[in-house]
C-alpha cells in the first residue's frame, strides 16, 4: 500500500531526528537458526510460542518474510555479513580457505561515524579479527559447553553454556568496557542452536514430553529432484543417536537404542529427539535475548537501540527429511530477520521485499552516517524500515554454493520470489550441468521439479536470462577461475 504525503514526511523526519541522536545498535546472530524455529514467524510450531523475546522484536518492528543468504554455509555467510559483497568478491567461498580480514569491511569505518564496536562469540573466520574496537571470539565453531575465546591479550576460557557465557561476556563488554558518551554496535554471535545441539543444563528435558508437528515431507522421495535424493543430512540414516541424539549418555534418551526401533518409527523417533534437542538450544539463546534487552531498558538505552535477529543461513528442521543446510531450496536459502527502530519502523510491520545478507553491512553504515564503499554488492535496509521501497529495489536474488560433501554439490541460481532456476554444476554431476525450476505459488515445498515441462518454456527461458544478468551485475567469474582461485587458497592455508 502507497503511504500518502504526509505519512512519508512523518518517516522520514523521524528517521532524521533518530539518526541526530545516532541510535545504538544491537545486532543478535545465531547459527543454524531457521526461520521455522521463531514463534514469530508463521509455522507448525508457531503455537508452540518457544521464543518470546525475538517474538517481542518482530511486535515491536518488523518481520521480514523474504530475506535469504547468498550461500548456506556457515563461515561464507559471516563474510558476507562484514564485507556486503557475495562469496566471489570477499574471497571465502566455503570453510576451509583463509579469510582475508585486511580487505574493507564495514567495522573498519563505522568509527567514522562516531560509533564503537564490539562483537562476542562466533566468527569463523581464521585470523585475527581487525577493525573491531573491541573483540572475544569463538575458534572455530567453538564449544558449547565451557567455550574458549580468542582475544587480543590470547585465548581465555569461561565455565558454562556458550549461549549463557557469550551473552554474559557481551553484558561485561556492554557494562565496563563501553564509552557511554559514543553511539555503539554490540553484535552477539551465539553458538546455538548448530550441531550437535547441546543445550545448556536447565533446558536438557524442557521439551521432555513435547510432541514436535512432523514436517509433511518428512519422507520426501525427491521424485524429479535427483541432485536432492544424493543429500547425506538425511535424520534417518545420518543423524547419529549417540553424537548427535545423546542416547548414550542421557537417561531419557535411552528409548533410541532400543533395536527394534526401525523404519519409519525410527525416524519419527529420531526426529522428535531432533527437535527437543533443537529448540531446546533456541529457548536458551531466547533466554538470553531477554537478559540483554532488559539491560537496555533498565539503563533508558532501548527506546534509541536498533535490535535487530537474524541468523547465518535457514536449516532444515525435517523438512525433506533433512538437517543441515547448504541447498538453495527455501528452508536453508532463507533466514530469519527481525527488527525494530522505535519512532521509524511501524510495529508489527511485514516486509515482503527481496532482502539478502549482502545488505546488513551497507546498512549498519548508512545508520551510523557512514557512506557504503562502492563495491559493497548490497543496498542499505533503511529505506525499507521506514516503509519506502525504492523504486530500483531489486527483483531476484542470486546464489551460489561452492562447496563439495555432506551429498551437496556445486551450484548457482536465480529466485525471483515466485519461481526459482538451480544449476547444479559440480562434481557430483559427472561433468553435465543439472537443472531444476520452481513454481513457488503453486509449490512451496519445492516437490516438483518442473524444469522439463514444456508449458513451462517461457519462464525458464526468462529465469535463465535473469541468471545471466545477475552474474554479469554481479561480476561472477567463470566456474574455473573460482576454483582455481580456492585450490589456491587452500594450499595456502
Amino acid at each position: 500500500m502507497k503511504l500518502h504525503l504526509v505519512s512519508v514526511l512523518i518517516i522520514l523526519t523521524s528517521c532524521a531526528l533518530i539518526r541526530a541522536e545516532q541510535p545504538n545498535i544491537l545486532w543478535l546472530f545465531c547459527d543454524d537458526m531457521a526461520v521455522n524455529g521463531i514463534s514469530a514467524y508463521d509455522s507448525r510450531f508457531s503455537d508452540m510460542k518457544i521464543t518470546p523475546n525475538i517474538d517481542r522484536i518482530a511486535e515491536e518492528g518488523v518481520r521480514f518474510e523474504r530475506c535469504y543468504v547468498s550461500n548456506s554455509v556457515c563461515a561464507p555467510s559471516r563474510a558476507t555479513l562484514l564485507t556486503g559483497k557475495h562469496s566471489h568478491k570477499n574471497g571465502k567461498y566455503g570453510n576451509i580457505e583463509p579469510y582475508n580480514h585486511d580487505q574493507m569491511q564495514f567495522q573498519k569505518l563505522i568509527g567514522q561515524g562516531g560509533y564503537q564496536s564490539a562483537i562476542i562469540g562466533k566468527t569463523h573466520l581464521p585470523g585475527s579479527i581487525q577493525g573491531f574496537d573491541y573483540w572475544e571470539t569463538l575458534p572455530g565453531h567453538g564449544l558449547y559447553e565451557n567455550p574458549a575465546f580468542i582475544t587480543a591479550e590470547g585465548k581465555v576460557r569461561f565455565e558454562g553454556h556458550s549461549s549463557d557465557v557469550i551473552a554474559d561476556r557481551a553484558l561485561n563488554w556492554y557494562n565496563t568496557k563501553r564509552d557511554p558518551e559514543k553511539p555503539f554496535i554490540l553484535m552477539v554471535h551465539f553458538k546455538a542452536p548448530h550441531r550437535d545441539w547441546t543445550p545448556a543444563p536447565r533446558f536438557v528435558e524442557a521439551f521432555k514430553e513435547a510432541s514436535f508437528p512432523e514436517p509433511d515431507t518428512l519422507f520426501d522421495n525427491y521424485a524429479t529432484r535427483e541432485r536432492a535424493a544424493a543429500h547425506a543430512m538425511g535424520i534417518g540414516a545420518h543423524m547419529k543417536i549417540g553424537s548427535d541424539l545423546k542416547a548414550d549418555h542421557w537417561p531419557h534418551r535411552s528409548y533410541l537404542l532400543d533395536e527394534n526401533l526401525k523404519g519409519e518409527a525410527l525416524v519419527r523417533a529420531k526426529y522428535q529427539a531432533y527437535m527437543r534437542d533443537y529448540f531446546a538450544c533456541v529457548a536458551g539463546v531466547d533466554e538470553n535475548v531477554g537478559r540483554l534487552v532488559q539491560q537496555l531498558k533498565d539503563d533508558g538505552l532501548y527506546d534509541n537501540t536498533i535490535v535487530m535477529f537474524s541468523s547465518d543461513q535457514g536449516f532444515y528442521l525435517g523438512e525433506h527429511g533433512w538437517f543441515d543446510k547448504r541447498w538453495m531450496y527455501e528452508e536453508s536459502f532463507r533466514t530469519p530477520f527481525v527488527a525494530k527502530w522505535k519512532g521509524v519502523i511501524e510495529p508489527s510491520t511485514v516486509n515482503e521485499d527481496l532482502a539478502q545478507n549482502i545488505d546488513f553491512a551497507p546498512t549498519f553504515l548508512d545508520i551510523a552516517g557512514v557512506a557504503a564503499p562502492e563495491d559493497m554488492q548490497g543496498e542499505s535496509l533503511v529505506p525499507l524500515f521506514g516503509g519506502q521501497t525504492p523504486d530500483d529495489w531489486r527483483t531476484s536474488l542470486y546464489y551460489h554454493y561452492y562447496m563439495e560433501g555432506h551429498g551437496t554439490t556445486r551450484h548457482e541460481g536465480v529466485s525471483d520470489g515466485n519461481y526459482k532456476f538451480i544449476r547444479f554444476y559440480g562434481r557430483k554431476t559427472k561433468g553435465e550441468d543439472v537443472f531444476e525450476l520452481y513454481d513457488l505459488n503453486k509449490d512451496p515445498a519445492e516437490m516438483n521439479n518442473v524444469y522439463g515441462n514444456p508449458e513451462m518454456a517461457g519462464k525458464l527461458a526468462k529465469m535463465k536470462a535473469e541468471l545471466a544478468l545477475l552474474r554479469d551485475y554481479y561480476d561472477v567469474p567463470d566456474e574455473e577461475v573460482v576454483m582455481m582461485k580456492r585450490e589456491k587458497k587452500e594450499k595456502s592455508k
